[in-house]
């Protein structure tokens, strides 16, 4: 019988180079609800869970709630974490708008 492990995304994120590309893919992939779970895989990485906590304002445990695959964080909340762990949103024209 083969066995199988189950996927940990932590396995891969060991430098910073991992995360930032790990970061780029999430973001190139273009579907909102993954970069607080991303968000969330870097804190746990990095072992900055509780100071990215404090610096969005929220108890450990709400953020890890908030930055599941099932929570729903403001943009606030978003922004803050990615500021504790050394990001910042910038917004670059892509070269045709959709509207």
């Amino acid at each position: 019988m083969l066995k199988t492990k189950k996927f940990e995304v932590l396995d891969y994120l060991k430098t910073e180079k991992d995360i930032e590309d790990y970061l780029n893919v999430v973001l190139e992939e273009g579907d909102h609800k993954f970069l607080p779970v991303a968000l969330a895989d870097i804190a746990r990485a990095r072992k900055a869970m509780t100071n990215a906590a404090k610096a969005a304002g929220v108890s450990r445990t709400s953020l890890y709630q908030s930055l599941s695959e099932e929570g729903q964080p403001s943009f606030e909340t978003v922004a803050k974490v990615a500021r504790a762990l050394g990001y910042r949103f910038s917004l670059v024209p892509v070269s045709q708008p959709t509207v």
